[in-house]
């Protein structure tokens, strides 16, 4: 083993392309001969497998997993390159598979592929999951992220347009016997794209860039100075409506608030309810340049009742 030197995997891992600790092992199998660990990599199918995982990776699923008390729940993005294999059995068995097996290990609250790289996944390292799958499938696959919220309270999740945007919330008072209300906030998230849950939690920074920017309009349209501060403020309330769900109109009822809606399921079954935070994941966000906005799109659904 001594004589495994990270420049010996590096050199195996720039011929073959595949996994650093692929590498690692082949070489260790064949005792550190370099020609050796590429036939043995090209005969495990992994020198191609990862050459496909050069290739960009942007379709896929968003998927969620609950247990059955609410307590705990995990949202991940596994990625493909086509819709076409995002949407056949052996893929959807997979994420189901990861999900899982995150939900069975102890892993951290957010992390990628490297975090959960050991995690048991059907009596196998996930690692060796992705790799195989890869082979199998003929795609570059990866566990782009995943986050796991264990609570006191209760975890809503939702899932929209098959897969394209995912959703947890926390929220403390609740319990399994709160679903309804729980998914309810949980598609709001989806729908509405809130970046906080209350406006005690905005940044003074983006607070303090968002009032020059609408002081600089008021000014520009040649508001007097005297009422610029009053102008300034309303809009600044307005922004909160916009980015802290809380204050956010709901997407069902837009007679009520996301705050009302909490109070009124409070009172109807004697808990207090208050989000605590929320994660939303969209599909490819960040992978391409071109931009996806589903937002628009799940908030009509939801409105209709969808």
């Amino acid at each position: 083993m001594s004589n495994i030197t990270a420049s010996l995997v590096k050199d195996l891992r720039d011929r073959t392309g595949a996994g650093m600790m692929d590498c690692k092992r082949a070489l260790v199998e064949t005792k550190a001969d370099l020609d050796a660990a590429v036939s043995l990599l090209r005969e495990k199918g992994l020198a191609s497998a990862a050459k496909k995982a050069g290739r960009v990776a942007a379709e896929g699923l968003v998927g969620v997993l609950a247990v059955d008390d609410a307590s705990e729940a995990v949202l991940l993005e596994l990625n493909c390159e086509t819709d076409f294999v995002a949407k056949t059995d052996n893929f959807i068995s997979l994420i189901t598979s990861v999900a899982n097996g995150l939900l069975s290990s102890d892993v951290p609250e957010q992390g990628t592929a490297d975090e959960a790289a050991d995690v048991d996944v059907d009596g196998s390292k996930l690692a060796d999951v992705i790799t195989e799958s890869i082979a199998n499938i003929g795609e570059n696959i990866g566990l782009r992220r995943f986050t796991r919220i264990k609570t006191d309270g209760a975890v809503g999740s939702y899932v929209h347009a098959g897969g394209k945007i995912g959703v947890l919330i926390e929220v403390g008072g609740a319990t399994a016997e709160h679903a309804e209300v729980l998914r309810s906030l949980a598609m709001q998230v989806a729908a509405a794209f809130p970046r906080y849950a209350r406006r005690e939690d905005v940044p003074a920074a983006d607070l303090d860039n968002e009032r020059e920017i609408f002081k600089n309009q008021a000014l520009a349209s040649g508001k007097p100075e005297n009422i610029v501060d009053r102008i300034v403020e309303g809009k600044i309330e307005k922004y909160y409506r916009e980015i802290c769900l809380v204050e956010q109109d709901y997407v069902r009822d837009p007679d009520l608030t996301i705050e009302k809606l909490l109070a009124q399921v409070g009172k109807e079954t004697g808990a207090e309810l208050e989000v605590r935070r929320f994660v939303r994941y969209q599909l490819g966000e960040g992978i391409e340049k071109k931009e996806a906005n589903l937002a628009e799109e799940v908030a009509e659904q939801i409105a209709k009742g969808s």
